[in-house]
């Protein structure tokens, strides 16, 4: 008689696969699927309606002339689409134009590894640096759930350092580097958004941005910088760090996702750090990245890599240009959400409502503080009876963070992808929700 094969016990697979932050992104996505009439703020994804199908073609043909035109055989250009290719990437020469022209960031093409999404190119990072159990990442908290997650999957204790209004204080990051030391710990990097960050929305000031510089010099940690959030608003641009880096002390993390389409699934590292092995011989930790990537990934698609790069060519590496639009469109909205939440919320009644936010000053998100435990259970009211769905700020914060208790009443708004009347309509939603669930009930419920 046979049994059937043994089923796996849970407990026996990685640790990981049992934390909380491993099932946040599934939940908001069942929740989204379960109440699909509902006006969502969760997800932070680009508006689609700057996307044209025919744009994909336009790019892919272009890159294939570009090939053509610098005297690539029929072979060659076939093989640059058709064929894997580097680990490092086929397209780091016009993407080290592109960030020579729009950002500043003066680095030799060979410094870039090409990598499927920004996702990755953090898990490469954090794999090459991590290297014994005492070695930690820090990281600005509230922070972005893919480093959280990421450190968890590659067993990288990742130390919370609590931002304020304007990001991660410098002297803040230098007492918690030293704290990590005084307790035998050697904190290696430290992971920051500089730039409306996601989920708090804040952009870190000029002065912050040298001094943190100046304190990872001092104390020798390394700065992991993304960069998703950086063109995708028309206001003035301060430089990143990476651009003001002088030393070598910036890994810089990016994606062309929020700004050109995440559909091709495509991003990019620059790490032009100096690594000696023992016999004094050097390379770029550009060259172990793209090792690690080998064994991962392979390389990132050939064609995914030719439409980007057929899109750095039509604007002449100018992405600022080619989102110009789209970001326009971006700042709108954010406006647009805040005057909302003034309407709903006047001034003389959020303090009485228990309700207060951020103003960003461009990205895709707003911090909104509640005066009740905003978790899951919250949310999937709020979905049901109200018809609006939001991301629960504690999804953002990693354990052993001061302020985790706080994570709990608050949500993140996104406000990238919606039209006036969807954010119109969702702020009406959400007041009525924040009062009812506040003991205050709201005007009417959402009729499903």
């Amino acid at each position: 008689m046979t049994t059937g094969p043994r089923a796996l016990r849970k407990d026996e697979l990685h640790p990981s696969l049992a934390d909380p932050v491993m099932d946040t992104m599934n939940f908001l996505n069942e929740i989204t699927f379960r109440y699909p009439e509902a006006i969502s703020f969760a997800p932070g994804r680009p508006y689609d309606g700057f996307f044209d199908t025919e744009h994909v073609f336009g790019h892919l043909r272009r890159y294939l002339d570009h090939l053509a035109g610098e005297g690539r055989s029929p072979a060659q250009v076939r093989e640059a689409v058709f064929q894997y290719g580097p680990s490092a990437g086929r397209i780091r020469e016009p993407l080290a134009a592109a960030l020579r022209i729009d950002e500043g960031i003066d680095v030799p093409p060979e410094s870039i590894v090409v990598t499927i999404g920004c996702q990755e190119a953090m898990f490469l990072a954090l794999r090459a640096l991590m290297s014994g159990r005492e070695d930690v990442v820090l990281a600005s908290s509230p922070c972005y759930v893919g480093i959280t997650g990421a450190a968890r999957l590659l067993d990288v204790e990742l130390v919370p350092v609590m931002e304020g209004e304007d990001g991660l204080r410098p002297s803040d990051l230098a007492t918690a580097v030293e704290r990590e030391r005084a307790r035998g710990r050697r904190p290696k990097a430290v992971y920051v958004i500089p730039d409306h960050s996601n989920p708090s929305g804040v952009t870190m000031p000029l002065a912050a941005r040298h001094d943190l510089l100046e304190v990872a010099a001092r104390l020798d940690v390394l700065i992991l910088e993304d960069s998703p959030y950086r063109l995708v608003g028309t206001g003035p641009r301060l430089p990143s760090l990476k651009a003001l880096d002088r030393d070598r002390r910036v890994v810089h993390l990016g994606s062309f996702s929020k700004t050109l389409f995440p559909g091709a699934r495509v991003g990019y590292v620059v790490a032009d750090q100096v690594v000696v092995d023992e016999a004094g011989r050097s390379g770029l930790l550009a060259d172990e990245l793209a090792k690690i990537k080998s064994m991962i990934t392979v390389n990132t698609p050939s064609i995914s890599q030719a439409v980007v790069a057929g899109a750095l060519l039509a604007c002449d590496g100018r992405v600022s240009e080619y989102n110009r639009d789209a970001a326009a469109y971006y700042d709108d909205a954010m406006r647009f959400t805040v005057k909302c939440l003034e309407q709903r919320f006047p001034a003389g009644h959020r303090a009485e409502a228990g309700v207060r936010w951020n103003s960003p000053e461009g990205g895709f998100f707003i911090f909104l503080r509640v005066p009740f435990r905003a978790d899951n259970a919250a949310l999937e009211r709020s979905a049901q009876d109200f018809g609006v769905i939001w991301t629960p700020m504690s999804y953002f914060y990693p354990p052993g963070s001061r302020l985790e208790g706080e994570g709990d009443h608050a949500i993140r708004l996104s406000t990238s992808y919606l039209t006036h009347e969807e954010i119109e309509e969702g702020v009406t939603r959400l007041g009525e929700f924040i009062e009812s669930t506040a003991g205050r009930p709201g005007r009417r419920q959402h009729e499903r």
